[in-house]
């Protein structure tokens, strides 16, 4: 499945000096998520407290060598590009782990920050700029020829005031080309574009030709979720909620959205790629739609529940939640790798 050319990958990469941190300066405080193939961590780079994402290398030589293929392509891209709604990158070194620092944010996931809402919905000019930020990111990954393949609440992550987003984990990105074939079934289930599935069958691995429109699929279940705060195909397991999309072309309902923002949802999950928009143009008609609000009072950031309240679902696959995780008494406890009390990673004098 296409092993032969990721272990060339991983023979050419090599990471640019400008972009390659000191091990020595590093400390890393609490895990604050974790995925399939890797933990993220508090901590801090030269006295600046950043979120610490440390690769799991795998076992086998082949796990090895497509994590370690998969971390040069996530390192690229994010070296590439810059933008204030991108969770920025801060460096990365390959020895002695595999390990990526990008910038620490407060504000939580946004996946946690709907479940610590609910039952209420965001005010639809929170909700609408939300979703340009989304959108901005989107469209700059698209301009340089990125795919995200994994747009979800879990990798949109807030600021500490609540009033901006940023995407995330670049785990799952590929370069957009028209001569390879790309893996399908990638992503989380419940936000994957039907044609990331086979006709036949969902074979994982299995090669498949699509293209950036996979991303505007994403987007409309994530804006559709934005609006109604209530999880897309609600009743449904993320396989169950995979196959209706793929098979019998369901979707979310769109009758009760304004007929502005119903036109972007259906429009960017349409079955055919083709017809879906791409990302400067959902902008200009979310930016059409907020012309239609009228003028209010500023908004404030609804506070969300306090964790002793919300409760929320299993976390879905992928690393998620690039912030702080603080106790009750406001203090960051410290963690090693392993997650003994008090360490730190890298250590050479001392610990924060």
């Amino acid at each position: 499945m296409g092993s032969g050319n990721e272990v060339h990958s991983v023979v050419e990469f090599s990471l640019d000096a400008k972009w390659l941190i000191d091990p020595k300066q590093l400390f890393v405080g609490p895990k604050i998520g974790e995925g399939a193939h890797a933990k993220v961590y508090e901590g801090k780079y030269k006295n600046q407290n950043v979120a610490v994402k440390i690769i799991n290398k795998g076992e086998t030589p082949e796990q090895i060598s497509r994590r370690e293929a998969r971390f040069g392509r996530e390192i690229a891209m994010l070296s590439r590009v810059q933008h204030k709604n991108l969770v920025k990158f801060i460096g990365a070194c390959k020895e002695p782990v595999m390990v990526i620092v990008t910038e620490l944010l407060l504000g939580g996931t946004l996946r946690k920050y709907l479940w610590g809402i609910r039952p209420n919905c965001l005010d639809m000019r929170v909700a609408v700029g939300f979703a340009l930020d989304i959108a901005r990111a989107m469209e700059c990954l698209h301009s340089h020829g990125i795919i995200h393949r994994d747009l979800k609440p879990d990798n949109l992550i807030l600021t500490e005031d609540h009033k901006t987003v940023k995407l995330a984990d670049f785990g799952l990105a590929r370069e957009e080309s028209l001569t390879e074939m790309m893996t399908a079934e990638t992503g989380t289930y419940r936000w994957m574009a039907p044609e990331l599935y086979s006709t036949v069958t969902l074979r994982q691995g299995e090669k498949k030709h699509y293209n950036h429109k996979v991303d505007a699929y994403s987007f409309a279940i994530v804006l559709w979720e934005l609006i109604h705060n209530r999880l897309p195909f609600e009743g449904m397991s993320n396989l169950q909620a995979a196959y209706a999309a793929a098979f019998k072309n369901t979707r979310p309902s769109a009758e009760d959205l304004p007929e502005d923002l119903a036109l972007i949802v259906t429009s960017c999950w349409t079955e055919d790629p083709n017809d879906r928009p791409n990302f400067s143009q959902i902008i200009q008609m979310l930016l059409r739609y907020l012309t239609t609000i009228s003028p209010a009072e500023p908004v404030l950031p609804m506070r969300i529940a306090s964790s002793k309240n919300a409760v929320l679902p299993p976390e879905s696959p992928g690393t998620s939640a690039l912030m702080a995780r603080r106790d009750d008494s406001g203090e960051t406890s410290k963690v090693d790798i392993e997650g003994r009390s008090k360490g730190c990673f890298f250590c050479s004098n001392q610990c924060y």
